[in-house]
């Protein structure tokens, strides 16, 4: 049996030599993609192709082409027999290119050695140009994170400005938003049938331009008329009245079509198809993905399948509905799990590669314990329009039963070669501690808490709180504060109860919107009590299509039609973030006239105690 790490013909061709060599003479669909190519399913590139060749499909991949040469890597394949797909990558191509103070990053974590510049800014707008110019009649579809949340009207942080759907900067044909395996499988079907690519306008889970001419009317059943792109422009509240729209339908069951006039044409963004069935995403994981980077990377490490090539995903969809995430404006709200049969099968599957040392890295997902939980009644999901089912409360419709995680857990770790396996994606601890008021399931849920520390932390349990003050965390759909207490002290119980000494992370975020520098200035006496010295913090970056980024933009809460305070400028956002270093001796200065100001000595004296020395760090 040949080594998948070196076998060429196991991975979807990457040049026309390993094209022929698998005894082909064209391709139905080239993918371009922006991040190298790891033939693994967490790399949305992989997941597509192998989707199509499941399907009969020849698909080829172009692995982070060079756009600034002959464009040799664009014309390499000629124009294939259906379409050409564009995938900038898995992650945003600006988040990964630019910090939150708009400073360029050294490195790439999807290319090979981490090498920076392999990937333009935007490539969604940059790779689909020159496809454009170059093959003129071949229908060009994008992809991926990047055009998915620009989908509509948006505000880029980088460029500060609002820009209009990306599909009308890019001489594209179509965005597949979202999880893309039923929308781009029923395409190729209509494209081999022959239907032209302009005719195909009501496939869901994609955006297309229309004539203004075929807009309905206002109030038309099952559609909503958004503010044009011109009047955002000209009326940041309008902006934020069509996020409320375009939230609310991203995360309903059945949603209605949204239409934005923007110049002249119309963008038609069609509702998501129905949350995935178990046997559908079951079908996509249990593709014959190698889990390898492909052969053409020999002795070159790529940062991002190291972190996950030993883990395993148990589900897709979010319904924390977090203001700052865009998880389920591209997967949904609604969970959708895999079997176990499919689940333990990969993990087999990992125990067989040649570099398992005995430890599954992270069993997880969006967020870590929402495996198969969801509504119990769907017929009230199927009307509710609410984004989160965890602020400002849980739903009482909500199941919370953790039985079939731990079920997992169990199963996962009994199997012969696994030595322990870790949760390392972000556990909703809000979510594992709600009293249900069922004894089973309040019992099974404090039966996983205490697993989770017990048995599946690597010293360190990573937890997002993300801030400390009560009107903060509600903008942010984030409990209270309170929780995190209760949580800790559960931590500490348990570790103790069990001989261990390990260590509870919360992440912070400075310079959210409603955040001021007061609250900061609280949040630096929370911690200190907690006796932390915080590490896993960052600034408050707006990223397209998300309830903090419209806020920031706008000035302006999308629900509420309330003003809310932001900080924007860069002296603004530094004097909020010192507050997480309240305990470096480089800051203290800083920290205190800035107190004084605000006339807060009362916090200088629970920070700064008189006759307490501090410690140099």
């Amino acid at each position: 049996m040949s080594n998948p790490r070196f076998d060429t013909s196991l991975y979807l061709p990457t040049s026309v030599k390993e094209m022929k060599q698998l005894g082909w003479d064209y391709v139905d669909v080239v993918l371009f993609s922006g991040d190298a190519y790891v033939d693994h399913p967490s790399f949305g590139a992989a997941v597509i192709g192998r989707t199509l060749q499941r399907e009969g499909y020849r698909v080829a991949i172009v692995p982070q082409p060079n756009w600034q040469d002959d464009l040799r890597d664009f014309r390499k394949f000629g124009a294939p027999r259906l379409f050409f797909g564009v995938s900038p990558g898995a992650m945003d191509s600006m988040v990964n290119h630019y910090t939150a103070a708009r400073r360029r990053r050294s490195d790439d974590p999807y290319t090979p050695g981490g090498r920076h510049g392999a990937r333009p800014d935007y490539p969604s707008i940059v790779y689909s140009r020159i496809l454009r110019d170059l093959y003129p009649d071949t229908p060009i579809i994008l992809g991926g994170i990047e055009p998915s949340m620009r989908r509509l009207s948006h505000y880029d942080y980088w460029q500060d400005r609002l820009r209009p759907s990306i599909l009308t900067e890019t001489g594209a044909d179509m965005i597949v938003y979202g999880m893309g395996e039923l929308p781009i499988v029923e395409l190729a079907r209509r494209l081999e049938a022959g239907t032209p690519v302009a005719d195909i306008t009501d496939l869901k889970q994609t955006v297309v331009l229309r004539p203004l001419s075929e807009m309905p009317a206002e109030g038309a059943d099952g559609h909503i008329i958004l503010h044009s792109f011109e009047e955002c422009l000209a009326h940041k509240r309008k902006q934020a009245e069509n996020f409320r729209h375009i939230e609310q339908q991203s995360n309903r069951m059945e949603g209605d079509t949204l239409w934005q006039p923007t110049g002249s044409v119309a963008v038609r963004v069609n509702p998501m198809y129905p949350p995935m069935t178990t046997a559908q995403i079951d079908a996509s994981f249990d593709l014959p993905y190698t889990r390898y980077p492909h052969p053409r990377y020999k002795g070159k490490t790529i940062p991002a399948y190291d972190m996950i090539r030993h883990s395993i995903n148990l589900h897709r969809g979010c319904f924390g509905g977090c203001a700052f995430c865009t998880i389920s404006a591209h997967q949904g709200k609604f969970i959708a799990s895999r079997s176990k049969g499919s689940i333990m099968r990969e993990a087999r599957q990992v125990t067989a590669m040649d570099d398992f040392k005995g430890y599954i890295s992270d069993l997880g997902g969006p967020s870590a314990n929402m495996y198969t939980l969801g509504g119990k009644d769907r017929e009230i999901c199927r009307k509710c329009l609410r984004p989160s089912c965890l602020h400002p409360s849980p739903c009482k419709n909500l199941n919370t039963d953790h039985s079939a995680l731990l079920d997992i857990y169990h199963s996962v770790d009994s199997l012969p070669g696994v030595k322990k396996s870790f949760v390392g994606s972000g556990v909703r601890y809000d979510l594992s501690m709600h009293p249900t008021g069922d004894r089973r399931i309040d019992a099974a849920n404090l039966r996983y808490n205490r697993e989770l520390i017990t048995s599946h932390v690597s010293g360190r349990l990573k937890v997002a709180p993300e801030h400390t003050c009560p009107h903060v965390l509600n903008l942010m759909r984030k409990p209270s504060f309170g929780l995190y207490h209760r949580f800790d002290d559960l931590f500490r119980r348990t570790n103790r109860d069990a001989g261990l000494n390990q260590q509870l992370i919360p992440y912070f975020i400075s310079s959210h919107p409603g955040c001021r520098e007061e609250d900061m200035a609280e949040l630096a006496v929370e911690t200190k009590h907690l006796n932390l010295r915080l590490e896993q913090v960052q600034d408050f970056t707006p990223t397209p299509m998300t309830l903090s980024t419209e806020i920031y933009y706008t000035g302006i809460h999308p629900y509420t039609g309330e003003k809310v305070f932001t900080a924007v400028t860069p002296e603004q956002k530094q004097a909020q973030r010192r507050f997480f270093f309240w305990y470096d001796p480089a800051e203290r200065g800083k920290i205190v006239r800035s107190l004084t100001a605000m006339g807060r000595r009362d916090i200088i004296g629970k920070l700064f105690p008189v006759g307490h020395k501090q410690k140099k760090h």
